[in-house]
């Protein structure tokens, strides 16, 4: 039996993260999926629909997703009168992505789509059963929205929220697409050797992974533990290290994902920040399992004769600063 397509509509944060993440979450999460479509603002793929919570769940950068009911030319959706909704009342809500198809009346499409539902299914506008999407992208999509992300609850994960507080982390959204990104199924064991104030264990946790910290500095290692017991999750293991110690320490890991020093406000000890992004990428593959996967993530783009790069994607902070997420797969 050919399995159902699902359409993921992305956040416009990132050129290519949203994306990224999608794909790597699939590949952790849902056996023989194949993704059939993307564009600007989303992604279409095909898998098993008894996946569809656990993909849900983890994910950072996808505004919402669910059942594909097709792609239309503005002027024509007449495709629309034979596609079948659940049973109860809808409502049909439209978005541009980055104000695509300006000359298009949105609202008379919105009501010309709903005309053409309303066949089968009753409308209520102010509080539908089912949500069917609208985006306008390089055509128009159309899908029931059945997951939404909460962006509630990853923002009362954010830095600003939590116990032990440091200026530099990562934001909830984005640790997750980097643990995506980097593949980890449910259960695997991630570690983050520049733990800090915890922001990617949290997410690793949250998303039903063994998390492991460590840090040089001990008050970090201490205040990453009061962080995890603040939200309820639990450290697989910690301990203080050196990036240079942890093979003496952890092996046989499923994916190191980490968010090294840099900056001016950030401790190193004294030592040069890129000797210490030269030392990281020398002890990381020796923790990993052979092709398991490390997303690091460096203000410039780097090349590690340790590992292979599969990918990276770029993050613009501001000004001059951007982010770069490295997927780099173990070679040894």
């Amino acid at each position: 039996m050919t399995c159902p397509q699902f359409f993921f509509e992305l956040s416009g944060e990132s050129k290519d993260m949203p994306k990224a993440e999608v794909e790597g979450c699939l590949e952790a999460v849902a056996d023989s999926s194949r993704i059939t479509a993307s564009g600007p603002g989303y992604v279409i793929a095909r898998f098993d629909p008894r996946f569809f919570d656990r993909i849900a769940d983890r994910l950072g950068m996808t505004h919402s997703l669910g059942r594909y009911l097709g792609a239309y030319d503005p002027d024509d959706v007449s495709g629309l009168e034979n596609a079948e909704l659940p049973e109860g009342t809808f409502a049909v809500r439209g978005k541009r992505f980055e104000g695509m198809m300006r000359d298009v009346d949105s609202q008379a499409l919105v009501r010309k789509v709903g005309g053409l539902l309303s066949r089968r299914n009753d409308v209520d506008l102010k509080d539908p059963d089912i949500t069917v999407k609208m985006l306008m992208s390089d055509r128009v999509h159309i899908f029931i929205e059945e997951r939404v992300t909460e962006t509630d609850l990853l923002n009362k994960r954010k830095v600003s929220e939590r116990p032990f507080f440091s200026p530099i982390s990562l934001h909830p959204k984005y640790a997750r697409a980097l643990i995506n990104m980097a593949c980890v199924k449910t259960g695997g064991t991630v570690l983050d050797p520049f733990c800090g104030t915890g922001g990617i264990v949290i997410e690793a946790a949250s998303m039903g992974m063994k998390a492991i910290a460590s840090d040089f500095d001990e008050e970090m290692v201490i205040g990453c533990r009061e962080n995890m017991d603040f939200y309820g999750m639990k450290l697989h293991d910690c301990d203080v290290l050196d990036i240079s110690d942890i093979a003496g320490r952890f092996s046989d890991l499923d994916a190191v994902c980490t968010d090294p020093p840099y900056g001016r406000s950030t401790k190193t000890g004294g030592e040069d920040i890129d000797r210490i992004y030269t030392r990281a990428g020398e002890a990381i593959p020796k923790v990993l399992k052979p092709g398991a996967r490390a997303g690091i993530v460096l203000p410039h783009p780097m090349e590690l004769s340790t590992m292979s790069l599969e990918r990276m994607c770029v993050q613009r902070v501001h000004g001059s600063l951007s982010r770069h997420y490295h997927i780099f797969r173990n070679c040894l």
